[in-house]
């Protein structure tokens, strides 16, 4: 099952919790404006994984992040509708 990061406060998650649920494409939503643990993972995530270089060069944050099942992760929701 998917598990992503984010916060309901931003709107590419709400859009892309949306078209996931519309899609019946199961998921874990973990929001960390909820949840500090949530925060925690996900900044782990964040600083060390190659994919968010870009992101955090233009002081953007990287969500919704999306984690597979074999651990890849993926900042384009859409590949999965």
């Amino acid at each position: 099952m998917l598990k992503i990061y984010g916060s309901m406060l931003c709107k590419d998650c709400v859009e892309c919790v949306a078209a996931l649920k519309k899609s019946n494409i199961e998921f874990e939503f973990c929001d960390f404006a909820d949840n500090l643990l949530y925060l925690k993972e996900f900044l782990k995530i964040r600083d060390e994984n190659g994919l968010f270089a870009e992101v955090r060069e233009k002081g953007s944050i990287g969500i919704p992040a999306i984690v597979k099942d074999d651990g890849s992760i993926c900042l384009d929701w859409a590949e999965f509708l």
